[in-house]
């Protein structure tokens, strides 16, 4: 595994700094690295900013982590040995890039939106030794795609930033409400807000996490 084991743009973070730290922007299902990186020009300037495109190439266009399948069995469901596949992938590209890119390894950043957040958390919360902070917007913590670590230590550096919309129909609220709950109960510092939107990011929203960043910064 190398640094073009997923497809990626950056934007550099301002000259002189060495070592800076890292923003990997994870988008959502049937997007591409595009779309968040719209998001770069508004992040912090001391932050190397590193959007990523998943694997799975669909049809016409766009590319997914994982496959969610529909069925009159199973209604929806999501491919887990595919999620958990590029969960392991993009944690192994971001080590790779850090190296690659020199940047603060001990202190990356994770922003995921929809499928991209579900991917975050799973990072996140599987691999908590090499994440500080998670942004996850408008996803859920599913509890099949990371394994709780028997010592909360092992948490007690990771941040998580999470957002949803009260009217979502993609991800249901009700799902992300239990975010706040499942965190706490791994000690890990969190903030969790709700805005009366659908499946989205809010300019509130954008300038939350922007907030929320800023205090990261001198933690």
């Amino acid at each position: 595994m190398g640094i073009d084991s997923l497809h990626h743009i950056t934007r550099p973070a301002k000259d002189g700094l060495e070592h800076p730290k890292p923003i990997f922007l994870i988008h959502g299902y049937g997007s591409d690295e595009n779309d968040l990186f719209a998001f770069a020009e508004a992040l912090p300037e001391e932050y190397f900013i590193i959007s990523v495109r998943a694997p799975y190439a669909m049809q016409p266009y766009g590319n997914a982590w994982y496959a969610i399948n529909f069925d009159a069995e199973k209604g929806k469901w999501s491919d887990l040995d595919q999620a958990r596949a590029s969960r392991d992938l993009l944690h192994g590209f971001i080590t790779e890039a850090c190296s690659h890119y020199h940047l603060d390894a001990h202190a990356v950043s994770l922003l995921g939106f929809s499928q991209g957040s579900i991917l975050s958390f799973a990072l996140g919360l599987h691999y908590p030794a090499s994440y500080k902070n998670l942004i996850c917007l408008s996803g859920y913590m599913n509890e099949d795609l990371y394994e709780v670590a028997a010592n909360k230590e092992a948490y007690k550096e990771l941040h998580v930033f999470a957002s949803h919309g009260s009217q979502d129909m993609v991800v249901p609220y009700e799902w992300a409400q239990k975010t706040p709950d499942l965190l706490s109960a791994m000690n890990i510092e969190n903030s969790f807000k709700t805005y009366p939107m659908g499946h989205g990011v809010s300019p509130q929203n954008f300038s939350d996490l922007l907030d929320w960043l800023k205090e990261s910064s001198v933690r």
